[in-house]
């Protein structure tokens, strides 16, 4: 069974840091681009890195660029987003997707496998 699944979200304060984990099972993860999205009340899911297979190339939203990093551990079966200097307008559930590649890395439709999601509340 294909599964993705987040963990790491939660509360932070302004400023601070959280690392989000993508753990696949049933498929090898380092056979697809894999991209992290995010969702706040009453807005689109918008993307919000994205990390290719072939050498590895990296996307990331001008709204987070130099602020997050995207990772991945094939080993491990895991990709990881690193969050710094986070803002309240971080705000989301987040969500990490797989996608065989070919398209445009922000577009949701692309995407094939979803996980469930995690929250991140960043406010003081």
């Amino acid at each position: 069974q294909v599964q993705l699944v987040e963990s790491g979200g939660g509360l932070v304060q302004p400023g601070g840091s959280l690392r989000l984990s993508c753990a696949a099972s049933g498929f090898t993860l380092e056979y697809y681009a894999i991209g992290w999205f995010r969702q706040a009340p009453g807005k689109e899911r918008q993307g919000v890195s994205c990390i290719e297979t072939t050498d590895d190339a990296i996307y990331y939203a001008d709204s987070v660029k130099g602020r997050f990093t995207i990772s991945r551990d094939n080993a491990k079966n895991t990709v990881y987003l690193q969050m710094n200097s986070l803002k309240p307008e971080d705000t989301a559930v987040y969500y990490c997707a797989a996608w065989v590649g070919g398209g445009s890395w922000s577009s949701a439709g692309e995407y094939d496998y979803w996980g469930q999601g995690t929250q991140v509340t960043v406010s003081s």
